[in-house]
């Protein structure tokens, strides 16, 4: 488990420890050399790097080319850059990783969370956190690319309760691994329109707030 004092010390303010946690348990890694290559819907197997050097010579081979994830937040390492020297080492340390991650996912969290109507009852918000999860690990909610998304600003996020994923977390998953959802960054040269149908959650009346 990633050390609490390293959390509080490095994560964005605007994400309460608890809700870190969460999310690096989650959607992270424990390792902070943890380097994930997808090509498409296809995990492409690459050697574990030892070093901080391996790590960033992997990113190098893949970014541009796959979908890259980095380090204890499993950060989408291709994010503004558009060669491979611009790569910055930081991002395969810990404390670096970590404020990067939380600084983006605290913005996908908004927008998921001003989505919903900004609701406070309990039995949604476990709902908002599980979709903002799969959120950043597709890199889309509701066609929209959300690492490039502008961010809606002032918006209240919820403290989830410590839960089990859900049931929804589970198909979005399942829907992930089966390819109907398109992944992060690479999946943003697909049309959106063609990505997998998520879940109606109108019923619960949260879209009309």
């Amino acid at each position: 488990m990633v050390d609490a004092a390293l959390i509080k010390e490095c994560s964005d303010p605007g994400l309460k420890p608890a809700v870190v946690e969460q999310f690096i348990e989650r959607a992270g890694s424990q390792d902070p050399l943890a380097v994930t290559v997808r090509s498409g819907n296809r995990v492409v197997l690459v050697p574990k790097p030892a070093t901080a050097d391996e790590a960033m010579n992997l990113i190098g081979q893949h970014v541009g080319r796959n979908v890259v994830r980095v380090g204890v937040t499993q950060y989408p390492a291709g994010l503004g850059v558009v060669e491979a020297g611009q790569l910055k080492s930081d991002m395969v340390d810990a404390c670096e990783n970590i404020r990067m991650g939380t600084a983006l996912f605290a913005k996908v969290y908004r927008i998921v969370t001003k989505w919903y109507g900004n609701p406070t009852d309990k039995d949604v918000l476990p709902q908002v956190f599980d979709d903002a999860i799969i959120a950043w690990q597709t890199g889309y909610f509701e066609g929209t690319a959300v690492f490039r998304a502008a961010d809606p600003g002032d918006v209240k996020l919820p403290e989830p309760e410590p839960t089990m994923e859900s049931e929804t977390s589970e198909v979005g998953s399942y829907k992930m691994k089966a390819g109907n959802v398109a992944p992060a960054l690479g999946a943003e040269r697909v049309d959106p329109n063609k990505a997998g149908i998520r879940i109606d959650l109108s019923g619960i009346g949260a879209r009309e707030k």
